[in-house]
C-alpha cells in the first residue's frame, strides 16, 4: 500500500540523517506533480530541533542532549511515524504511553512489522492503523507472530469482524493474548454454558473480553442466581446482562421490582430507559 509521506506541520524545520533527500525544483515538480516539498530541512540548528521535540512533549523541556546524534535518532522515529499518518498532535499521547519510542537507541525496524500486520492481515488503511494505535499505543510493542496473529485468528474463528475499525474495543482486543481471551470462555463454561454457547456469546458481544472475571462477571452471575433467583436459561437468552452495571442498574432495578412484588423478563428490566422503566413500574 503506497502512500505519499505527509508533510510535517510543525513550525520548526528539523535535521535528519536522511541526507539523500533533495528539494524538488519548480521544473521537477511540474514534471512530477505528486512530489511534495521535503518535510525535513537539513540546515536547521540543533537548538531548533530540540525546541521542536519539546513542543511535541517528546523530551522534557529541561533535557539537554550533548550529542546531536541522539536528537537525530529521535527525529528519525518522528519522521517514520509521520510517514505512517501520525500528526504533531498525536505525539504527546504516544510519548506518554510509550516513552521508549523516543530514545536515542530506538530502532523503527522494531515496530515496522506491526504496521505491516495491520495493513496486510487486518486490511487497515493508514488512518485506520493510526486510529487503532492511538487507542492502544502499546500495540506497537506486541510481538506479531506470538501475539497479534494468533489473537486475530482466534477472534475471526469466533466470528468477530471489522477489526480494522479504530475503536477502543478493537485495539485492546488485538493486543490481548489468546489465553486471556479463552479465560472468559472458560468462565462461561464453568457456570453452565457449553463451549459452543460460550463462543457464540463472546462472538456476539466481544466487549465481554474486557471484563474481569473476578471483579465483574462472577459478581454479576452470583447476584443473578443467588439474590435475583433467576436461572441460567434466562441468562443464556439474554447474555447482554453482563454488559450492565451491577451497582448502577441491575441492583436498583431489581430492588425496585422486588419492593412491588413484580417479576419481569430480564431484558425488559435492563433494556428499558430510566424514564420508561420507572414510569411503567411505579
Amino acid at each position: 500500500m503506497a502512500v505519499g509521506a505527509p508533510v510535517l506541520s510543525h513550525s520548526f524545520p528539523i535535521v535528519s540523517s536522511f541526507s539523500h533527500f533533495t528539494t524538488p525544483t519548480p521544473t521537477t515538480r511540474s514534471r512530477h506533480p505528486h512530489l511534495h516539498p521535503p518535510s525535513i530541512n537539513f540546515r536547521t540548528s540543533h537548538q531548533q530541533n530540540l525546541r521542536y521535540l519539546k513542543s511535541l512533549n517528546i523530551i522534557d523541556p529541561q533535557t539537554r542532549f550533548r550529542s546531536p546524534d541522539a536528537v537525530d535518532q529521535i527525529l528519525t522515529t518522528v519522521h517514520f511515524l509521520k510517514s505512517k499518518g501520525f500528526s504533531d498532535s498525536d505525539f504527546p499521547r504516544l510519548a506518554f504511553f510509550c516513552p521508549n519510542l523516543f530514545t536515542s537507541n530506538f530502532d523503527t525496524t522494531d515496530i515496522a512489522p506491526v504496521f505491516h500486520f495491520l495493513a496486510a492481515d487486518i486490511s487497515a488503511s493508514i488512518q485506520e492503523s493510526r486510529g487503532l494505535i492511538l487507542r492502544c499505543p502499546k500495540i506497537l510493542f506486541s510481538d506479531v507472530e506470538l501475539c497479534l496473529k494468533p489473537t486475530h485468528r482466534f477472534l475471526k474463528q469466533l466470528g468477530i469482524e471489522n477489526l480494522k475499525s479504530p475503536s477502543n474495543l478493537n485495539s485492546h482486543l488485538l493486543n490481548t493474548r489468546v489465553e486471556k481471551l479463552r479465560n472468559k470462555i472458560r468462565f462461561l463454561q464453568e457456570i453452565g454454558f457449553s463451549y459452543e454457547e460460550a463462543s457464540k456469546v463472546c462472538g456476539r458481544m466481544p466487549a465481554i473480553f474486557g471484563y474481569s472475571v473476578k471483579e465483574n462477571l462472577r459478581p454479576k452471575y452470583e447476584y443473578l442466581v443467588k439474590v435475583m433467583e433467576r436461572d441460567l436459561e434466562e441468562l443464556k437468552g439474554f447474555p447482554q446482562y453482563f454488559g450492565f452495571s451491577l451497582e448502577g442498574r441491575i441492583m436498583p432495578r431489581h430492588l425496585h421490582l422486588k419492593q412491588r412484588g413484580l417479576h419481569i423478563p430480564l431484558n425488559s428490566m435492563l433494556l428499558w430507559s430510566h424514564n420508561r422503566f420507572y414510569s411503567k413500574w411505579k
